[in-house]
């Protein structure tokens, strides 16, 4: 069974008076436990794909099935609720509080989110502290730690309520080459301990050569579907 699954895919977005398609009519299957990109130039979808793949935005037609559940089914209130329960998210930005010490940043989703009790989460935020080599960081504040640090905070924090799905939209962009490939060691190795399936947006060709399955964007549509309708026309 795929853990994502898209059928006929579209999102139009409307602009004025005037239709923009941004997905259009697209089909692809993610499996459990796989390391995934979206590739393709700015413009071509992928965050548009991610954001839907997310619950944060929803399908204009088409089916877009993630853990057996039908996105476009969701009001606002269930995708939130969905979003907390199953699915973590990497930022290019790294999208930490400031105030906010690595610990506290951590256990951000098991307090706001899924109300774990206090002995459960500190146990669990102290089990992906030690995942991610950031143990001896915990009582520092986001602007005490490195680029890369920042980077790793926010992979433990997307890992912490053990979703099955996490997201990642450019997680390397701000970081240096060392740095990026240290990032994305780091994240194979979470999912093979976890058996998370991690999807990415991005146009880095670190990524691209790290992942297991690639599929490529371009202007909205999957590039195996463009070339199949040249094919037709030849």
């Amino acid at each position: 069974m795929s853990l994502v699954r898209a059928e006929r895919l579209e999102k139009t977005y409307r602009v004025g008076d005037i239709d923009v398609p941004a997905i259009k009519g697209i089909d692809f299957a993610i499996e459990p436990g796989s390391f995934v990109a979206f590739v393709g130039p700015s413009g071509s979808g992928k965050s548009t794909l991610l954001n839907m793949i997310g619950c944060l935005d929803h399908p204009t037609s088409g089916t877009l099935t993630v853990l057996d559940t039908d996105i476009a089914t969701l009001d606002r209130r269930a995708a939130a609720r969905f979003r907390g329960e199953h699915i973590g998210f990497v930022f290019q930005d790294f999208n930490l509080i400031p105030v906010l010490t690595v610990f506290e940043n951590i256990e951000y989703p098991l307090r706001m989110v899924q109300k774990w009790p206090a002995e459960k989460r500190h146990a669990q935020v102290a089990l992906m502290l030690a995942a991610v080599g950031m143990a001896d960081q915990a009582n520092k504040r986001p602007d005490q730690i490195s680029g890369g640090q920042k980077q790793r905070v926010a992979v433990a924090r997307a890992l912490v309520s053990q979703p099955k799905l996490v997201l990642a939209d450019e997680p390397t962009a701000n970081l240096d080459h060392d740095t990026a490939y240290r990032i994305l060691e780091l994240m194979k190795k979470m999912r093979d301990e976890f058996k998370t399936t991690f999807v990415f947006s991005t146009h880095d060709p670190k990524i691209m050569g790290e992942a297991e399955t690639t599929f490529t964007l371009e202007d909205g549509r999957l590039d195996s579907d463009i070339q199949q309708e040249e094919l037709g026309h030849a």
